[in-house]
């Protein structure tokens, strides 16, 4: 009669909604979807890396369209190396002490090309930390989805293991009344064993969930978790129309702007630089100090072998950059077109699930029971309809669980 009561109990819940998944957080210290993003964005070192790498392209900055280091020079110019006056500083009039001051112009174009590429490299690294920082927001999503559904179907399982128990206790008085055969304990036993590898299973999986986790929050990963999954909306011609706006593909516009720096630093070579100096020098006391200036320029004459071959190769580097760039695009437009198509199947199987393989289980079970309570059928229908029931269940998680996982994936494509 217990079992009866008990599986009525049970019925009549998954008639009104099992599928609501009941499990829910302790009132304890808990970790919300919400909360795992907050961590994980301040805890991850893959942010803090790139965030230096932000910062160090933003100090750097300034120096790029400086001029570079002056020279300083010191020297002794005509001295003496024989007759009476050798190695003697102020005997000989052409013999000088000089110090000089140099400094190399590279030309403004030149200039003008490296603080281009310094902003760029500084937008390059800014989307580079927007991608890093949607990676982390993803990863540390799914962690939290992996713990959740794992642990409900930790749930289902316990509530199977908890109807076999019961049923277990009622089966030796059905055998000491003739209504079941000895055979029907051992079938049972064997269905508890079955349940506890299953059991052990889920439990495995709710530790390699965990573990994830841990990648993201630390210590708080041994937390309940806490809520459910939000409600991510998915607009697909939206996210057809964005796709351009990939996180992976943002990068490539400062990238591209980068190249085209260099290409422009490469072009001015062929202008040349040059440079200025300015020279004192210091003879004996009885002759004048002098002062010297002098003006040096490049000469790029063999421009066809030396920078012509160089802008080559730049504008081959802005060539290659766009091609990438157009292979990813089209690469994320399939994989796009795929996951929209997944999701939309798998809306389509659980509504199925939902709406009428839950009540078909539910009502299988019920005449198995009837069935098997009147002596027209066996244990072994009651144990397989019983099976299904849960099966239905944890395929219904498992649906949902892959619902949520691209309903993230599919957010977290843009980098704003």
């Amino acid at each position: 009669m217990g079992f009866a009561r008990f599986q009525g109990r049970r019925v009549a819940a998954l008639a009104l909604g099992i599928s609501a998944l009941g499990w829910s957080a302790a009132t304890h210290a808990a970790l919300s979807f919400d909360e795992t993003n907050r961590l994980a964005r301040e805890r991850a070192p893959a942010l803090q890396a790139q965030q230096h790498a932000l910062a160090g392209a933003q100090a750097v900055q300034p120096s790029a369209g400086t001029l570079p280091d002056p020279r300083l020079t010191l020297g002794v110019d005509n001295l003496p190396i024989s007759g009476a006056d050798r190695f003697r500083l102020t005997a000989d009039g052409m013999t000088m002490q000089r110090i000089g001051l140099m400094q190399e112009v590279p030309n403004g174009a030149k200039r003008e090309a490296r603080v281009a590429g310094a902003a760029a490299r500084i937008d390059r690294e800014r989307a580079m930390l927007a991608v890093a920082e949607l990676a982390v927001r993803r990863d540390a999503s799914l962690a939290w989805l992996s713990v959740y559904y794992a642990e409900g179907k930790v749930a289902q399982l316990a509530d199977l293991e908890r109807e076999n128990r019961l049923l277990l206790d009622t089966l030796d008085a059905r055998i000491a009344a003739g209504k079941a055969m000895p055979a029907e304990r051992t079938m049972a036993r064997q269905e508890a064993l079955a349940l506890a590898d299953r059991r052990d299973d889920a439990q495995r999986d709710v530790a390699k969930a965990r573990a994830a986790l841990r990648r993201w929050v630390g210590e708080r990963a041994d937390e309940p978790v806490e809520g459910t999954p939000p409600a991510l909306a998915v607009q697909a011609e939206q996210a057809k129309a964005d796709v351009h706006r990939h996180a992976e593909i943002r990068p490539y516009a400062a990238m591209q702007a980068m190249a085209l720096a260099e290409v422009r630093e490469a072009d001015a070579e062929q202008r040349g630089d040059w440079a200025w100096e300015v020279v004192y020098a210091r003879r004996g006391p009885q002759y004048g100090d002098m002062v010297s200036f002098q003006v040096s320029f490049d000469l790029p004459w063999a421009r066809d072998k030396r920078q012509r071959p160089q802008i080559a190769a730049r504008q081959k580097e802005v060539e290659r950059l766009e091609a990438e760039r157009e292979d990813m695009l089209r690469r994320h437009r399939e994989e796009l077109d795929g996951q929209l198509a997944e999701l939309q199947a798998l809306d389509a199987q659980r509504g199925r699930l939902e709406g009428q393989g839950l009540p078909l289980a539910a009502e299988r079970v019920t005449l198995a029971l009837a069935g098997y309570q009147s002596g027209r059928g066996d244990l072994a229908a009651v144990l397989a309809a019983r099976r299904e029931a849960v099966e239905t269940r944890l395929r219904l998680i498992d649906l949902d669980a892959q619902r949520s996982a691209l309903r993230v994936r599919l957010n977290t494509w843009i980098a704003e």
